[in-house]
């Protein structure tokens, strides 16, 4: 058995009477939505014409919103509806990022995410669908697709149908008769400022302001062009991730990268007994780690529930492995920190334990990022490394601040500077090969115009690439009078922070920027 549902749009008159039956029956509050029907207009006046899509949940058969989910608060039933325990739900919006469809939201009374489930509990009364008994001109139906009786089955078995972006591999089971091809693809339709009846709110012109810079044709007024599909009439999307996942990402990079280093270093014969590279490297890690994890905590609609994450994990949630990752990582600093003080050293079987344990919490979020499917930036096969290096980075240059704070120059400071140098080379290049590669979709090609001639243009040329990477790189490499050159080197490090600040907080905006629906 797999429900799934058709619509017929050359019968929907775009009356939002499914719209409002859901709500009604599901009690969705005001501004968010299970369902709801998205207005484009073709054509040049006087020969226009205007299109209806009714969006929402696919109930897809390989749904990455249940993939993600880190406490299974999202299922599949037996019958193949893609249903939603708010009970279980921690609020960390990964539902929102792995669903290519801008199905799934936050409800902002329970805090929770939310979505369509299919009225489930008019399912298993064997009533259908409050938005099918509704609708005045029997666009929707809802029926079992593996029934070959069942309308819907027929439907799909004798017409020809669309899905949304069959080629994500989710196996949607939502089906469309006569639509606009247009409708389904979001990179295809104009995006004017306002709508048909309001203006946007700002967080719906995130990406309006790209346009014409990225190419997209418009008639100079900020509107779209009139010879272009536009969309007249939609429902807010906000973006779910902020600036406390940039910051997360910046904690988690000087958190990890310190101990690598340090490892790295005592592993190729410095002392171990070095007080930057014993107790100061490791303090300043535990105290990044927790601080990231507090990030992590804070960033949930649900934050008194973080502990599910142990107690009803998914263990297919690179959310949930992160964080067992992230404790790992978090007791082998402490203890780093406690053989420290204790015997003045660190024991090697530590120093070996630590450093593998740092690259795992380095770069388990390029896993995470890859299971939040609609986001075709991060699906990047270069993020693994993009998060390696960067923690490299932002650990050296914290030894280095670390060293400069206590006045300590050990024997191991040129080694470092050199590490540095290389490292902010290897991020650039990163950079730069991430930004030029041509890309492998409309989605990316717009996401990484953004970065590169859009909005977020000054902060990535002159943030991340002039002052995080360029000015850093120069510094390290130009040999000064030795006062002065500490100086600058202690600046070079702050400004390679920043670069790194910078970069993460762009990427995670940038992927964020295209539209899904």
């Amino acid at each position: 058995m797999r429900y799934g549902f058709v619509i017929d749009q050359d019968r929907c008159i775009g009356c939002h009477a499914c719209t409002v039956a859901c709500k009604e029956e599901h009690n969705v509050p005001i501004g968010v939505f299970r369902t709801w029907v998205k207005y484009i207009e073709k054509g040049s006046f006087p020969d226009t014409s205007r299109h209806f899509g009714v969006l929402r949940c696919n109930h897809c058969d390989n749904a990455p919103c249940i993939e993600i989910c880190p406490t299974t608060a999202l299922f599949r039933r037996p019958d193949g509806i893609v249903d939603f325990d708010g009970s279980r739900c921690i609020g960390c919006k990964s539902c929102m990022q792995a669903c290519p469809y801008d199905a799934l939201y936050i409800d902002p009374e329970t805090n929770t995410a939310a979505k369509c489930n299919f009225c489930a509990h008019r399912i298993e009364l064997n009533l259908e669908p409050s938005c099918v008994i509704v609708c005045p001109t029997q666009a929707i139906i809802a029926g079992d697709l593996d029934d070959p009786s069942s309308k819907a089955s027929r439907i799909v078995a004798t017409q020809k149908t669309l899905t949304r972006k069959p080629q994500k591999g989710t196996e949607p089971k939502l089906y469309y008769i006569g639509i606009d091809g247009d409708l389904l693809q979001p990179t295809k339709i104009q995006q004017p400022s306002s709508h048909l009846w309001s203006e946007k709110q700002a967080g719906e012109r995130r990406y309006d302001a790209d346009q014409n810079r990225l190419g997209i044709p418009s008639n100079g007024n900020g509107s779209a062009a009139s010879s272009q599909p536009r969309e007249v009439y939609d429902v807010a999307h906000p973006a779910p991730w902020g600036w406390k996942i940039a910051a997360y990402l910046w904690t988690k990079s000087i958190a990890s990268g310190l101990l690598l280093v340090a490892a790295f270093l005592i592993a190729f014969g410095h002392n171990d007994k070095d007080p930057v590279l014993s107790t100061l490297a490791s303090g300043v890690a535990t105290i990044f780690t927790a601080l990231t994890a507090m990030l992590l905590i804070i960033d949930l609609k649900r934050p008194a529930r973080f502990f599910y994450i142990i107690t009803k994990p998914n263990l297919s949630s690179w959310v949930v492995i992160g964080a067992y990752l992230l404790i790992l990582y978090g007791a082998l600093a402490f203890a780093w920190f406690l053989d420290a003080m204790l015997t003045g050293g660190v024991s090697r079987t530590i120093v070996f334990a630590t450093g593998p344990a740092a690259v795992a919490c380095a770069c388990y979020s390029a896993f995470l990022f890859a299971q939040a499917r609609g986001r075709d930036l991060w699906q990047s096969p270069l993020l693994f490394w993009h998060f390696l290096v960067q923690a490299v980075v932002a650990g050296s240059v914290s030894l280095r601040l670390i060293a400069a704070a206590v006045g300590t120059i050990g024997v191991f400071v040129p080694v470092l500077d050199k590490v540095t140098a290389l490292s902010l080379l290897l991020a650039l290049t990163m950079m730069t090969i991430e930004v030029s590669t041509p890309a492998v979709g409309e989605d990316v090609r717009r996401a990484t115009g953004v970065l590169t001639s859009g909005s977020l243009r000054w902060w990535f040329w002159i943030g991340a690439v002039g002052f995080g990477a360029m000015a850093p790189i120069a510094i390290f490499c130009v040999n000064l009078d030795p006062p002065l050159q500490e100086q600058a080197r202690v600046a070079a490090s702050i400004l390679a922070l920043g670069g790194v600040f910078i970069f993460e907080d762009l990427w995670v905006r940038a992927g964020q920027a295209v539209p899904l629906s």
